[in-house]
């Protein structure tokens, strides 16, 4: 609570020249910044965003990820670093000491049922189950892109999550979101222990837009997925194009209120008119 005070809006540049932000909340405080689409940056403030330190690098070469976790039980901070645009090999880097330093770590990644992959890019940041039997669970938005990144293949895209139960050592993939098209999601743990999950679509199949969000709901910590629905209110990026835009969500922490805030632009045509919604029931109406 140490942030909280009357609405405003404040506006640095934290990074340039790149792409591809994740944004966390340490264990103590720090606000932490990811960032790279040729080689991986971080960067920390400890004053709630007004100043900055100097950047530090993650990995070089390398390929955001996205997905960054901070690890509640023991405060590590996992960053997702994949060798290129993927599918590509992975390696995941770990922070021990609140994001100063990184180390790259030996991890396993299981496919889903069907033997499918996922890649993590470019996703939203992952969070720690903190209720029910799955609380300490690190749960993380990732995809499958069908063996490549070309549009003939979207169809058979989708998004999916990552899930560990040993502190990022090994990883389970869960099913598939129940929306083809997709790629790149966002999710928060809420009140009830569910999970609320809301994705980008890059296509989708006729009858069905991909220019607004497509959410669903896990009751058993982010292995499946269940009740999907079309979010009329939320725009998933300029509305001349069915490419879409990765959005940011959190779910703010207040006891007992499912509180959620989403990011994205809201413009006709450009990625610009950056905007924010509330949500007051966990994601099922946005006034």
């Amino acid at each position: 609570g140490a942030f909280l005070g009357e609405p405003q809006l404040e506006m640095q540049q934290v990074f340039s020249g790149q792409r591809f932000p994740n944004v966390v909340v340490t264990m103590r405080g720090t606000v932490l910044v990811t960032w790279g689409s040729g080689h991986v940056l971080s960067r920390r403030s400890e004053d709630g965003g007004k100043t900055w330190d100097k950047p530090t690098t993650i990995a070089r070469p390398g390929f955001q990820g996205g997905g960054t976790t901070v690890d509640e039980t023991t405060g590590d901070i996992l960053a997702f670093v994949e060798a290129r645009h993927p599918p590509a090999p992975l390696t995941v880097y770990r922070s021990k000491d609140d994001g100063k330093t990184w180390q790259a770590g030996k991890v396993t990644v299981h496919p889903d049922s069907k033997g499918r992959m996922p890649s993590m890019h470019m996703n939203e940041h992952g969070i720690t189950l903190r209720r029910g039997k799955h609380k300490g669970r690190l749960l993380r938005p990732s995809r499958y892109y069908a063996g490549k990144n070309a549009r003939d293949k979207w169809p058979q895209h989708f998004t999916n999550a990552v899930y560990s139960d040993d502190g990022g050592k090994t990883w389970r993939t869960s099913k598939p979101f129940p929306a083809m098209g997709t790629g790149e999601a966002t999710l928060a743990e809420l009140a009830d222990g569910r999970i609320y999950y809301n994705s980008r679509r890059h296509w989708a199949s006729k009858g069905a837009s991909p220019l607004r969000r497509w959410t669903a709901w896990s009751e058993d910590g982010g292995v499946t997925w269940q009740g999907l629905l079309f979010c009329k209110v939320l725009p998933d990026g300029p509305q001349n194009s069915n490419y879409g835009c990765m959005g940011g969500l959190v779910r703010l922490p207040v006891k007992d209120r499912d509180i959620l805030i989403y990011s994205n632009c809201d413009s006709p045509s450009g990625r610009d008119h950056g905007t924010v919604w509330a949500s007051f029931d966990g994601g099922k109406t946005w006034p």
